[in-house]
Protein backbone atom coordinates (compact mmCIF):
# COMPACT_ATOMS: atom_id res chain seq x y z
CA UNK A 1 0.00 0.00 0.00
CA UNK A 2 1.16 3.52 -0.81
CA UNK A 3 0.31 5.36 2.40
CA UNK A 4 1.10 8.74 0.88
CA UNK A 5 -1.58 8.25 -1.76
CA UNK A 6 -4.04 6.87 0.79
CA UNK A 7 -3.51 9.85 3.11
CA UNK A 8 -3.83 12.39 0.31
CA UNK A 9 -7.08 10.78 -0.79
CA UNK A 10 -8.40 11.09 2.76
CA UNK A 11 -7.67 14.82 2.72
CA UNK A 12 -9.45 15.17 -0.62
CA UNK A 13 -12.62 14.00 1.17
CA UNK A 14 -12.81 17.20 3.23
CA UNK A 15 -15.83 19.15 1.91
CA UNK A 16 -15.73 22.80 0.84
CA UNK A 17 -15.80 25.17 3.78
CA UNK A 18 -14.49 22.56 6.24
CA UNK A 19 -11.13 21.73 7.82
CA UNK A 20 -9.66 18.77 9.66
CA UNK A 21 -6.66 18.09 11.88
CA UNK A 22 -3.43 16.12 11.82
CA UNK A 23 -4.80 13.93 14.59
CA UNK A 24 -8.12 13.30 12.84
CA UNK A 25 -6.35 12.17 9.67
CA UNK A 26 -4.10 9.94 11.78
CA UNK A 27 -7.17 8.40 13.41
CA UNK A 28 -8.60 7.80 9.94
CA UNK A 29 -5.38 6.00 9.04
CA UNK A 30 -5.94 3.82 12.09
CA UNK A 31 -3.51 5.05 14.75
CA UNK A 32 -3.13 8.45 16.40
CA UNK A 33 0.64 7.87 16.59
CA UNK A 34 0.71 8.78 12.87
CA UNK A 35 -0.15 12.46 13.53
CA UNK A 36 3.44 13.64 13.06
CA UNK A 37 3.74 11.62 9.88
CA UNK A 38 0.58 13.30 8.60
CA UNK A 39 2.25 16.66 9.22
CA UNK A 40 5.31 15.62 7.22
CA UNK A 41 3.16 14.27 4.40
CA UNK A 42 1.25 17.54 4.23
CA UNK A 43 4.53 19.44 4.07
CA UNK A 44 5.80 17.16 1.28
CA UNK A 45 2.56 17.41 -0.72
CA UNK A 46 3.69 17.98 -4.32
CA UNK A 47 0.58 19.84 -5.48
CA UNK A 48 -1.44 22.02 -3.09
CA UNK A 49 -3.99 22.77 -5.83
CA UNK A 50 -4.78 19.08 -6.37
CA UNK A 51 -4.62 17.94 -2.73
CA UNK A 52 -5.88 20.60 -0.24
CA UNK A 53 -3.33 20.14 2.54
CA UNK A 54 -4.04 23.73 3.63
CA UNK A 55 -7.23 22.34 5.22
CA UNK A 56 -5.24 20.43 7.84
CA UNK A 57 -4.68 22.37 11.08
CA UNK A 58 -4.04 21.77 14.77
CA UNK A 59 -6.78 20.45 17.04
CA UNK A 60 -7.10 23.82 18.82
CA UNK A 61 -7.69 25.64 15.53
CA UNK A 62 -4.17 26.98 15.10
CA UNK A 63 -3.07 26.89 11.49
CA UNK A 64 0.10 24.82 11.69
CA UNK A 65 2.59 24.92 8.83
CA UNK A 66 2.30 25.09 5.07
CA UNK A 67 4.98 24.45 2.47
CA UNK A 68 4.05 27.56 0.45
CA UNK A 69 4.02 29.83 3.50
CA UNK A 70 1.43 30.68 6.13
CA UNK A 71 0.03 33.68 4.23
CA UNK A 72 -0.76 31.46 1.27
CA UNK A 73 -2.47 29.01 3.62
CA UNK A 74 -4.62 31.85 4.99
CA UNK A 75 -5.42 32.97 1.44
CA UNK A 76 -6.56 29.50 0.43
CA UNK A 77 -8.65 29.07 3.59
CA UNK A 78 -10.28 32.46 3.05
CA UNK A 79 -11.13 31.55 -0.55
CA UNK A 80 -12.81 28.44 0.89
CA UNK A 81 -14.96 30.64 3.20
CA UNK A 82 -12.98 29.59 6.29
CA UNK A 83 -12.18 32.60 8.46
CA UNK A 84 -8.90 33.11 10.27
CA UNK A 85 -8.17 35.57 13.07
CA UNK A 86 -4.91 35.85 14.99
CA UNK A 87 -3.58 32.66 13.46
CA UNK A 88 -6.58 30.50 14.37
CA UNK A 89 -9.69 29.20 12.63
CA UNK A 90 -12.82 31.15 13.64
CA UNK A 91 -15.66 28.93 14.94
CA UNK A 92 -13.41 25.91 14.58
CA UNK A 93 -15.92 23.41 16.00
CA UNK A 94 -18.50 24.29 13.36
CA UNK A 95 -16.14 23.75 10.41
CA UNK A 96 -14.26 20.74 11.77
CA UNK A 97 -14.59 17.55 9.70
CA UNK A 98 -13.63 14.01 10.68
CA UNK A 99 -16.25 11.88 8.93
CA UNK A 100 -13.73 10.15 6.66
CA UNK A 101 -14.56 7.08 4.64
CA UNK A 102 -11.65 4.82 5.48
CA UNK A 103 -10.51 1.24 5.92
CA UNK A 104 -8.11 2.19 8.75
CA UNK A 105 -5.03 0.67 7.10
CA UNK A 106 -2.76 1.00 10.14
CA UNK A 107 -5.16 -1.10 12.19
CA UNK A 108 -4.83 -3.81 9.56
CA UNK A 109 -1.04 -3.58 9.68
CA UNK A 110 -1.04 -3.77 13.48
CA UNK A 111 -3.09 -6.95 13.29
CA UNK A 112 -0.57 -8.33 10.83
CA UNK A 113 2.23 -7.55 13.29
CA UNK A 114 0.35 -9.34 16.07
CA UNK A 115 -0.08 -12.39 13.89
CA UNK A 116 3.58 -12.37 12.89
CA UNK A 117 4.63 -12.05 16.53
CA UNK A 118 3.34 -15.57 17.13
CA UNK A 119 6.08 -16.83 14.81
CA UNK A 120 8.95 -15.04 16.56
CA UNK A 121 11.55 -17.57 17.73
CA UNK A 122 14.05 -16.57 20.42
CA UNK A 123 16.32 -19.58 20.26
CA UNK A 124 19.55 -19.66 18.29
CA UNK A 125 18.65 -21.32 15.01
CA UNK A 126 21.93 -21.29 13.10
CA UNK A 127 25.34 -22.94 13.05
CA UNK A 128 28.55 -21.03 13.60
CA UNK A 129 28.31 -17.34 12.73
CA UNK A 130 30.60 -16.84 9.75
CA UNK A 131 29.29 -13.63 8.19
CA UNK A 132 27.06 -10.84 9.45
CA UNK A 133 25.25 -8.33 7.26
CA UNK A 134 24.18 -4.85 8.28
CA UNK A 135 21.57 -2.82 6.41
CA UNK A 136 20.88 0.89 6.68
CA UNK A 137 18.85 3.31 4.57
CA UNK A 138 19.59 6.98 3.88
CA UNK A 139 16.66 9.21 2.97
CA UNK A 140 16.57 12.36 0.84
CA UNK A 141 15.03 15.59 2.11
CA UNK A 142 12.14 15.11 -0.32
CA UNK A 143 10.18 11.91 0.38
CA UNK A 144 9.38 11.58 -3.32
CA UNK A 145 13.04 11.23 -4.30
CA UNK A 146 14.75 7.85 -4.13
CA UNK A 147 16.20 6.58 -0.86
CA UNK A 148 19.47 4.66 -0.80
CA UNK A 149 19.72 1.31 0.95
CA UNK A 150 23.13 -0.20 1.67
CA UNK A 151 24.13 -3.65 2.83
CA UNK A 152 27.60 -4.46 4.11
CA UNK A 153 28.61 -8.04 4.91
CA UNK A 154 31.60 -8.68 7.15
CA UNK A 155 33.45 -11.77 8.27
CA UNK A 156 32.48 -12.30 11.88
CA UNK A 157 35.88 -13.13 13.36
CA UNK A 158 38.11 -10.74 11.41
CA UNK A 159 35.50 -7.97 10.96
CA UNK A 160 36.70 -7.54 7.37
CA UNK A 161 34.23 -6.49 4.68
CA UNK A 162 33.50 -9.32 2.24
CA UNK A 163 30.62 -7.83 0.22
CA UNK A 164 28.73 -4.61 -0.34
CA UNK A 165 25.48 -3.83 -2.14
CA UNK A 166 23.39 -0.72 -2.71
CA UNK A 167 19.91 -0.07 -4.12
CA UNK A 168 17.97 3.09 -4.87
CA UNK A 169 14.21 3.10 -4.56
CA UNK A 170 11.33 5.39 -3.78
CA UNK A 171 9.47 4.66 -0.57
CA UNK A 172 5.69 4.63 -0.38
CA UNK A 173 5.38 4.63 3.41
CA UNK A 174 6.35 7.51 5.75
CA UNK A 175 8.18 7.07 9.02
CA UNK A 176 5.61 6.12 11.66
CA UNK A 177 6.84 4.87 15.00
CA UNK A 178 6.24 1.10 15.47
CA UNK A 179 5.43 0.65 11.74
CA UNK A 180 9.03 0.97 10.55
CA UNK A 181 9.11 -2.40 8.78
CA UNK A 182 6.55 -1.22 6.24
CA UNK A 183 8.87 1.61 5.26
CA UNK A 184 12.17 -0.24 4.94
CA UNK A 185 11.37 -3.90 4.27
CA UNK A 186 11.01 -3.42 0.47
CA UNK A 187 14.58 -2.09 0.31
CA UNK A 188 15.83 -4.86 2.60
CA UNK A 189 14.31 -7.47 0.28
CA UNK A 190 16.09 -6.00 -2.74
CA UNK A 191 19.41 -5.81 -0.92
CA UNK A 192 19.26 -9.36 0.39
CA UNK A 193 18.34 -10.74 -3.03
CA UNK A 194 21.36 -8.96 -4.55
CA UNK A 195 23.94 -10.69 -2.33
CA UNK A 196 26.11 -13.47 -3.71
CA UNK A 197 25.54 -15.61 -0.60
CA UNK A 198 23.20 -15.47 2.36
CA UNK A 199 24.85 -14.18 5.56
CA UNK A 200 24.69 -16.13 8.80
CA UNK A 201 22.92 -13.27 10.55
CA UNK A 202 21.43 -9.87 9.71
CA UNK A 203 21.64 -6.69 11.80
CA UNK A 204 19.02 -4.02 11.15
CA UNK A 205 18.79 -0.39 12.19
CA UNK A 206 15.60 -0.78 14.21
CA UNK A 207 13.99 -2.86 16.93
CA UNK A 208 13.30 -6.55 17.27
CA UNK A 209 10.96 -7.51 20.08
CA UNK A 210 11.23 -4.08 21.71
CA UNK A 211 7.84 -3.28 20.23
CA UNK A 212 4.23 -3.01 21.46
CA UNK A 213 3.18 -5.90 19.21
CA UNK A 214 6.34 -7.95 19.97
CA UNK A 215 7.25 -7.65 16.29
CA UNK A 216 9.46 -4.73 15.36
CA UNK A 217 11.36 -4.22 12.12
CA UNK A 218 14.04 -6.85 12.82
CA UNK A 219 11.49 -9.47 13.87
CA UNK A 220 9.25 -8.71 10.89
CA UNK A 221 12.19 -8.97 8.48
CA UNK A 222 13.54 -12.12 10.10
CA UNK A 223 10.22 -13.92 9.78
CA UNK A 224 9.56 -12.69 6.26
CA UNK A 225 13.06 -13.43 4.93
CA UNK A 226 13.59 -16.52 7.10
CA UNK A 227 16.95 -15.35 8.45
CA UNK A 228 18.31 -14.82 11.98
CA UNK A 229 18.06 -11.11 12.81
CA UNK A 230 19.03 -8.66 15.55
CA UNK A 231 17.62 -5.18 15.99
CA UNK A 232 19.95 -2.30 16.88
CA UNK A 233 18.09 0.96 17.53
CA UNK A 234 19.47 4.42 18.29
CA UNK A 235 16.55 5.46 20.49
CA UNK A 236 14.20 3.71 22.88
CA UNK A 237 10.63 4.34 21.75
CA UNK A 238 8.99 1.71 23.96
CA UNK A 239 9.86 0.21 27.34
CA UNK A 240 12.05 1.26 30.25
CA UNK A 241 15.68 0.57 31.13
CA UNK A 242 16.69 -1.04 34.42
CA UNK A 243 20.27 -2.19 35.00
CA UNK A 244 20.97 -1.99 31.23
CA UNK A 245 17.99 -4.24 30.50
CA UNK A 246 15.00 -3.06 28.45
CA UNK A 247 11.83 -4.06 30.28
CA UNK A 248 8.33 -4.19 28.80
CA UNK A 249 5.39 -5.55 30.79
CA UNK A 250 7.82 -6.92 33.41
CA UNK A 251 9.66 -8.90 30.72
CA UNK A 252 13.16 -8.33 29.43
CA UNK A 253 13.06 -7.56 25.71
CA UNK A 254 16.57 -6.29 25.08
CA UNK A 255 19.60 -4.39 26.30
CA UNK A 256 20.82 -0.81 26.54
CA UNK A 257 24.41 -1.24 25.38
CA UNK A 258 27.21 1.32 25.43
CA UNK A 259 30.74 0.38 24.47
CA UNK A 260 32.11 3.00 26.84
CA UNK A 261 30.54 4.75 29.81
CA UNK A 262 30.57 8.20 28.20
CA UNK A 263 28.60 6.97 25.16
CA UNK A 264 24.86 7.13 24.75
CA UNK A 265 23.54 3.57 24.56
CA UNK A 266 22.13 1.75 21.60
CA UNK A 267 19.23 -0.63 22.13
CA UNK A 268 19.79 -4.25 21.17
CA UNK A 269 17.02 -6.83 20.88
CA UNK A 270 16.60 -10.21 19.20
CA UNK A 271 14.57 -10.13 16.01
CA UNK A 272 14.04 -13.76 15.04
CA UNK A 273 15.92 -17.07 15.42
CA UNK A 274 18.39 -15.45 17.85
CA UNK A 275 18.36 -15.62 21.64
CA UNK A 276 18.32 -12.59 23.92
CA UNK A 277 21.84 -13.20 25.21
CA UNK A 278 23.29 -13.99 21.78
CA UNK A 279 21.90 -10.77 20.30
CA UNK A 280 23.96 -8.79 22.81
CA UNK A 281 27.01 -11.03 22.41
CA UNK A 282 27.07 -10.52 18.64
CA UNK A 283 26.73 -6.74 18.92
CA UNK A 284 29.45 -6.58 21.58
CA UNK A 285 31.81 -8.62 19.46
CA UNK A 286 31.26 -6.48 16.37
CA UNK A 287 31.46 -3.07 18.08
CA UNK A 288 34.58 -0.95 17.75
CA UNK A 289 32.79 2.37 17.76
CA UNK A 290 29.24 3.16 18.90
CA UNK A 291 27.42 1.00 16.33
CA UNK A 292 28.43 -2.55 15.36
CA UNK A 293 30.67 -2.60 12.30
CA UNK A 294 28.19 -3.95 9.70
CA UNK A 295 25.68 -1.21 10.50
CA UNK A 296 28.32 1.49 10.81
CA UNK A 297 29.73 0.69 7.38
CA UNK A 298 26.25 0.38 5.85
CA UNK A 299 25.25 3.77 7.25
CA UNK A 300 28.30 5.50 5.76
CA UNK A 301 27.91 3.73 2.42
CA UNK A 302 24.22 4.63 2.09
CA UNK A 303 24.81 8.27 2.99
CA UNK A 304 27.81 8.53 0.67
CA UNK A 305 25.90 7.11 -2.28
CA UNK A 306 22.91 9.35 -1.60
CA UNK A 307 25.11 12.45 -1.36
CA UNK A 308 26.71 11.63 -4.73
CA UNK A 309 23.28 11.74 -6.36
CA UNK A 310 22.47 15.21 -5.07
Amino acid sequence: MNLFTYTYNLVRQIPPGRVSTYGAVAEALGDKVAARAVGRMMNQNPNADDMPCYKIVYSDGRLGGFGLGIQDKIRRLTQDSIHVENGKIVDFDTVFFDDFQTEYPLKTLRQEQLQLSKKVALQNDFNDVETVAGIDVAYPDNEFDEACGACVVIEYNTKQIVEESIVFSQTDFPFISTYFAYRELPLVRKLMSSLRSKPSLLLLDGNGIIHPAYCGFASHAGITLDIPTVGVAKTLLFGTVKDSKVIIHNEQRGYAFALRNEMRPIYVSPGHRVSLSTSLKVVQHLSIFKNPEPLRHAHHLAQQQLDQRR
